[in-house]
């Protein structure tokens, strides 16, 4: 990956095709869209619906530093929380907003650069700081953790996911048999060890309560893309504890849960 890549490359790159854009074939912007947007992606990431407890935060403040075109915003907002959104990509905050109001719900949204969260947002601080699959995209991570930093408060809850770097899918990257994401040319996508990660949220201010690996993806692409979930048969003859035991041990995404120390 381009490490060097600069802010305006990461938000072109997600303009041209917000993610997840396509886990629906129906309109863009319609109710039947957003649902099977959100249906998609839950079935095929069910360990969002655990790691991110959206229940837990009614009537708590709640920022999703990069909300994409907000399936997690929804699920946040639909429980009672007191929603705020930040994302880079102008076209993917279009989204966001057009899905609160088919839904009817409120939210705040923000477009702005995440390593630039504390003159955007001031003095304010919020309960839960969530971000999932972003941070790993920014071309410098240690600022946009100190960043965290100056809108938490003593007990703001952290919960961000990361690229895992001991993963079957850095594997596969690395044998040039994969990419990190769905469109080809993204220009970062880092991923961490459990070290690396225990050491930037240190340097920014937080301590590390919990690190979960979790998400293999077994589907067949060419079926995946016409809808249908197809697994590779490695997979598909796998007992699934024996699956899930991988996901563990090999899942692309870090589970981080922290608070200020």
């Amino acid at each position: 990956m381009n490490h060097q890549a600069s802010v305006e490359e990461v938000r072109d790159f997600w303009d041209a095709r917000p993610c997840n854009l396509r886990h629906s074939p129906l309109e863009v912007g319609t109710r039947e869209y957003f649902e099977e947007v959100e249906n998609r992606k839950y079935f095929v990431e069910p360990h969002i619906l655990e790691f991110a407890e959206f229940p837990v935060w009614l009537g708590k403040k709640v920022l999703e530093v990069g909300c994409g075109i907000g399936t997690d915003a929804i699920n946040f907002a639909r429980h009672g929380a007191t929603y705020t959104g930040v994302e880079l990509s102008t076209e993917s905050l279009k989204l966001t907003k057009k899905r609160f109001e088919v839904f009817g719900l409120d939210g705040e949204f923000i477009n702005a650069n995440c390593e630039n969260l504390g003159a955007v947002l001031g003095k304010r601080s919020f309960d839960l700081i969530y971000s999932f699959g972003v941070l790993h995209h920014t071309p410098s991570i240690e600022r946009a953790l100190s960043q965290l930093k100056l809108v938490s408060h003593s007990s703001t809850a952290i919960k961000i996911m990361l690229y895992a770097k001991f993963s079957y899918k850095q594997f596969m990257i690395d044998e040039g048999l994969d990419q990190p994401e769905a469109q080809v040319g993204c220009p970062i996508a880092n991923s961490y060890t459990d070290e690396q990660v225990m050491h930037l949220m240190q340097m920014a201010g937080f301590n590390v309560t919990r690190i979960q690996q979790r998400y293999i993806f077994p589907y067949k692409i060419p079926d995946y893309k016409e809808y249908r979930y197809v697994k590779q048969p490695w997979f598909e003859n796998m007992p699934q504890e024996l699956f899930a035991m991988l996901e563990k041990r090999l899942g692309w995404h870090l589970l981080i849960d922290a608070v200020s120390s």
